[in-house]
């Protein structure tokens, strides 16, 4: 337990039981510092994020009514014995990115809704045409503009009294009647006042009373002025002109363009949201991009021929067949125009490519075809691919088919806000010169500059005091937590785990909150070394604030950092669960149980390799410039592990991701994805496959599992299906799988257990009675191999199956590589939603491994440490290790030393973030790379290298 001092507050775990925690029970100081650590599986995140954070989380849904739990969900209690002195508890953790393409870095740290109210309040609004500033107009000016209008022109005076706002406004259409009007017009349908008009209070209405119909002529001045002044006092300054024939005009006291004759809607913060129909461009709808069918992705290989199958895309796969109506439609269409469809499809005129394109322009041409029901001339006007393509994506009701059409789009920017997402009345308002797309598109560094040397009138000044210092405020924070080379409009889900939570911990930085307990996990990932310290700062910062921080970390500077860590282990999965040691970084080196204290104190140290691999070919990537990459040329070795390195945003995952990957997986695995910019890749002929490990689940559902995912199961199913028993019975492989009917218990349909939903409590999973949670019906489990049945194989630890299968190779094998790469621990059949990120890539990695190898496979990894201790980075190195010496190559992308100290080569990109990075700064072995000055990677590597 960690040292009392009078008036230091704990918070009293006692019993804590959850996943594979063993009765745990510990004080952690409160309003400091601490970091839980432990080997990868050894139960730190149960301890934090399952039971204190769920406990914090599950006492505010205790507090709130019985009618709004209703709405939240249930918090399950976690299994512990009593929490005391919890504060509050917000989570920090990486899986709660918001992936919503609406949603930006801007608006999730709440910089965007204070950007709105500035513009809304200073901003100066010019004419989305002419450019030209906007002033008000009187009621003069009105008249004249109305009398302008060609004599006997039928007009009606609208007042808008309701724009887009839910209720029912039955007072304000009584009032109406008693002052003597007789129409309105809602939603743009004409009633009489004087019939019974309900309207649905949820839907948004726009509502306009009629004031006064008049024809245009000569002597109804004084008239029109009255009506106007009317109209101007009900509306609060607007006024609508039907002029019958469809145009209605928009008229305001406030603000309107004399020359252009545009008025725009008074200014308030909804027009500059993208999220609103006031604000947002009304043809992509705020999204500032379309899905539409691109040429490329149709018709892949253009150096075919059309008979060759040239096109690609769904519902005209079948134009190689002589028989079918496409073809019929091709042939006459070759005919009418004159052009082969043997002719590869480069080699066409570009009259020819825009007739096969885009269509022929409403001309019908005569389509003969038969078929089974006889044959008929058909005239066709042909639409063309494009079209076509788009009314079958239109029309078929198949999700599957849906998903199917959609390999074939891409993203193009709108072409009407190109890109901006507002209305063009919104872009056309500014504050310093700058509309609020182009503020929110600088970068942080510069839009700090920025504000900092804003200059406005003395009104503006005094308006915006409030606005411009929270602003300011806030996009410091997000300065000061390394995250200055990102945009305001850059969309979350484009960013890395590591930077959505160092962004949501500056937005908590900027809330100020005091007394709560801030849990982070792993708030360092996808941080350069050099960033460490802003990170610490910034935690540093929250707890002195007077909150608690409790941090899951493996990094060594925040250990030493830390007012206090919490080692749990010893081991991972069944061999962890308890604490090892608690109090500072150096208690921890002197514990001989505390695996992380052996680390810590240089007791074991991954070693670097004596020699360094020379590579065996390159791969030359040329012209790359997707994102902030300036036209760079690099070239990744081949046979041997490369590192790519740099601070973030230095362009790393847009040269590996966007470009290598995505070129790899087109040009090798057939992949329909469009690569990031650049000239061309050469050497792609010393490869066969190209294999992307992340840390994604291997799968949704509890029904994947390790034994399924690795193809061990199927064998396993094999040996069941061959003993005795099962010949007996004549049971085939299907009847030990636990997802189709036969073998199975049909009650829980072989799930093991059942989900009752409570209203009020939690859902409550308990085991399947009939079954007793064993997944299969009794029948199957009398089949026994070595006495065990199948379930029983199902719940042996990777451990256990490996002596069980001593003898079978196939199955050993693949057992054995998930025990080369520290999974010891983890069930056969443990269900993969209880599987961390860095425990579901290990799998993949086995998999990998357990496969027979060509040696000519590319593996790119992307921060394949996340997540990982000490130890297990020992373990990862030396498989990535074993992968290369079969001839494969593989690329990580990581900034952990002690991977980039083994690693045989290094590409370092630089120099800093956003549009000061995207070069390449160094290239060679670890040992050159810490010889180069401009290197920051070099610095800090150098030392791991003595």
């Amino acid at each position: 337990m960690a040292e009392r001092t009078p008036g230091k507050k704990f918070i009293k775990i006692r019993g804590a039981n959850v996943n594979n925690l063993k009765n745990l029970s510990v004080d952690i100081p409160r309003d400091e510092f601490v970091v839980l650590t432990g080997v990868s599986g050894s139960g730190k995140s149960s301890l934090a994020f399952d039971t204190i954070y769920a406990e914090g989380q599950r006492r505010y849904m205790e507090s709130l009514s019985s009618y709004a739990r209703q709405f939240l969900g249930q918090m399950e209690k976690p299994d512990v014995e009593s929490i005391e002195g919890l504060p509050p508890a917000i989570s920090i953790d990486q899986k709660s990115t918001n992936r919503n393409p609406r949603s930006t870095v801007g608006t999730v740290t709440e910089i965007y809704d204070y950007f709105r109210l500035l513009y809304a309040r200073i901003g100066i609004p010019h004419c989305p045409k002419c450019g030209k500033e906007i002033k008000k107009q009187t009621v003069d000016q009105m008249v004249d503009h109305i009398m302008a209008l060609p004599e006997r022109t039928k007009l009606q005076l609208l007042a808008p009294v309701v724009r887009g706002r839910k209720g029912t406004h039955a007072k304000l259409l009584e009032q109406a009647k008693r002052s003597g009007y007789v129409r309105v017009q809602i939603d743009g349908n004409l009633y009489e006042l004087s019939e019974e008009i309900k309207l649905d209070k949820n839907i948004k209405h726009n509502i306009e009373i009629i004031v006064d119909r008049l024809v245009v002529k000569p002597g109804i001045e004084k008239r029109l002025s009255d009506s106007i002044e009317t109209v101007l006092d009900l509306s609060d300054g607007l006024l609508m002109i039907d002029t019958m024939d469809g145009n209605i005009r928009t008229f305001s006291q406030s603000f309107a363009c004399p020359d252009c004759q545009i008025s725009i809607d008074e200014i308030e913060p909804r027009s500059f949201s993208f999220n609103n129909p006031f604000g947002a461009c009304p043809d992509c709808f705020g999204l500032g991009y379309k899905m539409e069918f691109d040429i490329d992705l149709m018709i892949p290989d253009k150096s075919l021929s059309i008979s060759q199958g040239a096109i690609a895309v769904m519902g005209w796969q079948s134009c190689t067949d002589k028989g079918s109506f496409t073809r019929a439609i091709l042939d006459a269409l070759a005919k009418e125009y004159r052009f082969s469809l043997d002719t590869p499809f480069e080699d066409y005129p570009d009259k020819i490519k825009d007739i096969l394109i885009h269509g022929t322009n409403g001309h019908a041409v005569k389509v003969y075809y038969k078929g089974q029901r006889g044959e008929g001339i058909y005239d066709v006007a042909f639409p063309g691919l494009i079209k076509n393509v788009e009314q079958r994506y239109r029309e078929t009701g198949s999700d599957a088919m849906k998903q199917e059409y959609e390999t074939f789009m891409r993203i193009t920017p709108c072409k009407t806000c190109k890109g901006q997402r507002l209305k063009k009345e919104s872009l056309a308002v500014t504050v310093g010169d700058c509309n609020i797309y182009e503020l929110t598109a600088l970068s942080i560094e510069k839009l700090k500059a920025f504000m900092e040397e804003l200059k406005l009138t003395e009104q503006q000044e005094l308006i915006g005091k409030q606005i411009l210092k929270e602003i300011r405020a806030r996009v410091g924070f997000l300065a000061e937590v390394g995250l200055d080379y990102l945009s305001l409009s850059r969309a979350t889900a484009t960013l890395s785990g590591g930077e959505a939570q160092r962004i949501r911990l500056a937005t908590q930085i900027g809330s100020g909150l005091v007394g709560v307990a801030y849990i982070l996990d792993e708030p360092s990932i996808g941080l350069h070394q050099r960033d460490n310290d802003k990170l610490l700062r910034a935690l540093m910062r929250l707890r002195d604030l007077g909150n608690s921080l409790i941090v899951v970390e493996h990094d060594e500077d925040t250990m030493r950092a830390a007012d206090c860590v919490v080692d749990i282990g010893p081991g991972a999965g069944e061999h962890g669960g308890e604490l090892v040691e608690i109090g500072t970084a150096e208690a921890l080196m002197k514990n001989p149980r505390s695996v992380t204290g052996a680390y810590l104190s240089g007791r074991c140290k991954i070693p670097v390799p004596s020699e360094r691999k020379a590579p065996t070919g390159w791969l030359k990537i040329r012209g790359a410039a997707e994102n902030n990459l300036k036209q760079v040329n690099v070239d990744i070795p081949l046979g041997i592990m490369t590192c790519v390195t740099g601070v973030s945003g230095s362009g790393k995952s847009s040269l590996i991701n966007e470009v290598l990957y995505k070129t790899l997986a087109r040009d090798l695995n057939r992949a329909r994805v469009i690569p990031g910019k650049h000239k061309v890749i050469q050497g792609l002929d010393q490869l066969d496959k190209v294999i992307s490990i992340d840390q994604s689940p291997i799968g949704r559902t509890p029904r994947s599992n390790p034994a399924t995912y690795t193809g061990v199961f199927d064998q396993i199913r094999d040996l069941f299906a061959s003993t005795a028993d099962a010949k007996a019975r004549g049971y085939k492989k299907g009847r030990f799988s636990f997802n189709v009917k036969g073998g199975r218990c049909e009650a829980c349909s072989g799930d093991g257990i059942i989900k009752i939903e409570m209203h009020f409590l939690a859902d409550v999973y308990v085991p399947c009675e009939v079954c007793k949670g064993r997944r299969y019906n009794r029948e199957t489990l009398e089949v026994k191999y070595k006495d065990k049945s199948i379930y029983d194989v199902l719940n042996m630890t990777v451990e256990e199956a490996l002596t069980f299968f001593e003898n079978i190779p196939s199955i050993r094998r693949k057992i054995q590589t998930l025990y080369d790469v520290g999974l010891s621990y983890i069930r056969l059949g443990q269900p993969s939603t209880e599987l961390s990120g860095g425990e579901a890539q290990r799998i993949k990695l086995a998999t990998e491994l357990s496969k027979r190898s060509t040696g000519r496979t590319i593996y790119i990894l992307d921060e394949p440490t996340t997540g990982l201790h000490f130890a297990d980075v020992h373990k990862l190195v030396e498989i990535l290790q074993r992968l290369t010496e079969n001839g494969n190559t593989v690329v990580v992308i990581e900034h952990n030393l002690d991977v980039i100290k083994t690693a045989d080569y290094i590409v370092d990109m630089g120099p800093e973030g956003g549009d000061r990075g995207g070069t390449v700064i160094a290239t060679g072995t670890p040992e050159e790379i810490a010889v180069c000055p401009d290197s920051y990677t070099g610095q800090y590597v150098a030392k791991y290298l003595k």
